[in-house]
């Protein structure tokens, strides 16, 4: 069967959410003899009744009421699909939260080249890790490691594999390669690399030092002051510059980064062509 006019619902849902064809009709800004002939035209197509008539008030039938609530439902779902799209084509903003060290030592000195393949797109960018409210921060997009549980509802991207391995800067003394760098933020840092490696830990009880975050330890790496366990992303462009070695090279951890939102991100979009940016620029930060 063929649905009726699109217009004939919009008429019925409004006098059926009102239980009145008068305020149907001033919402409408039509006559109330329109919205009857409209209600008259839907009921003779359906061939039921959908409003009782009584003392020159109306109440929904049965069937009515039926087509009520689906009425409702397919206009929400019209409404928010059409602010969706408008938002997307109107606003050439994306706003993107990742996690602080990540920004920091990879995705900041990496920017100005999305940028420049996609100049109409201008990219907010936030430093953030963990569980994100996208309603309540009105962030768009977000790049995290997959350490904790998000809600069903978020929709997760791939974007790589993390790899990890022990660094330190080429000037640092034996002495200070036996000292372990911890971070908070990655506490079991140390034993996953020796989990995923098969290498031994050192014998003996081995200095040690303890920074509050992921950032501060690779710093601390560079200063010379000890060994930090990092990630292959964040530690890539002072590999490559000299100002960190990698003497046992990097193995996935068995986590991975991914792009979270609210919706599934559509190809064609500006959290699209960031998706894909991401996949291969980190794809070329691995491969180095």
């Amino acid at each position: 069967m063929a649905l009726p006019p699109l217009n004939t619902l919009r008429v019925f849902e409004a006098a059926a959410r009102h239980g009145s064809f008068v305020r149907a009709a001033q919402e409408l800004h039509v006559t109330h003899g329109a919205v009857s002939r409209q209600i008259r035209l839907l009921e003779d197509s359906l061939g039921v009744a959908l409003f009782e008539r009584r003392n020159r008030a109306v109440f929904l039938t049965p069937a009515g009421e039926q087509l009520r609530a689906a009425a409702a439902d397919a206009f929400s779902i019209l409404t928010d699909s059409i602010d969706r799209i408008a938002r997307r084509a109107a606003s050439s903003t994306l706003v993107v939260s990742c996690e602080p060290t990540l920004a920091m030592r990879w995705l900041i000195p990496r920017l100005s080249r999305f940028q420049a393949r996609h100049p109409h797109v201008q990219v907010h960018l936030f430093a953030a890790g963990g569980p994100i409210d996208f309603k309540r921060t009105g962030v768009d997009v977000a790049v995290r490691r997959n350490d904790f549980a998000w809600p069903a509802h978020v929709h997760a991207a791939p974007i790589c594999d993390e790899w990890i391995g022990p660094v330190h800067a080429p000037s640092t003394d034996t002495a200070a390669r036996r000292r372990l760098l911890h971070t908070a933020t990655r506490p079991d840092a140390w034993q996953t690399w020796w989990r995923v490696s098969g290498l031994a830990r050192p014998r003996g009880r081995l200095p040690e030092a303890r920074y509050e975050h992921f950032y501060l330890s690779l710093q601390a790496a560079l200063a010379g002051q000890g060994v930090a366990i990092a990630s292959k992303l964040m530690a890539g462009d002072d590999l490559k510059d000299g100002r960190l070695v990698a003497p046992e090279g990097f193995r996935r951890d068995g986590s991975a980064y991914c792009l979270l939102a609210d919706a599934p991100i559509a190809p064609d979009s500006a959290a699209g062509a960031w998706l894909a940016w991401l996949r291969e620029e980190t794809a070329a930060t691995l491969a180095a």
